[in-house]
């Protein structure tokens, strides 16, 4: 994982998302046009929080999030996403 130099604000987490499966279990190669947008990461920064409450998460943490969910940004080539905390759903 290398270091990047964004420190997010309050409780936002910037996650950086797992590549999408590109075969099936059975073998079968997806084409890009039919890969889903994958909604498991890797968090790569975190805010400090808020004043009610603290960032639960930390850095190097693999988590689950909504499909819709997070700002993308790139950044040196590199895809993130920017979200609330609230917009991870769990830590695997």
């Amino acid at each position: 994982m290398a270091k990047v130099n964004i420190k997010p604000l309050a409780d936002r987490v910037l996650i950086e998302p797992v590549a999408a499966e590109t075969k099936t279990a059975s073998g079968i190669i997806i084409p890009d046009t039919a890969k889903e947008k994958p909604q498991k990461g890797k968090v790569v920064a975190v805010g400090p929080g808020t004043k009610d409450e603290a960032v639960t998460v930390k850095v190097g943490d693999t988590v689950l999030y909504g499909k819709y969910a997070g700002t993308e940004l790139k950044l040196d080539g590199v895809d993130y996403l920017m979200m609330r905390e609230s917009d991870i759903l769990a830590i695997v």
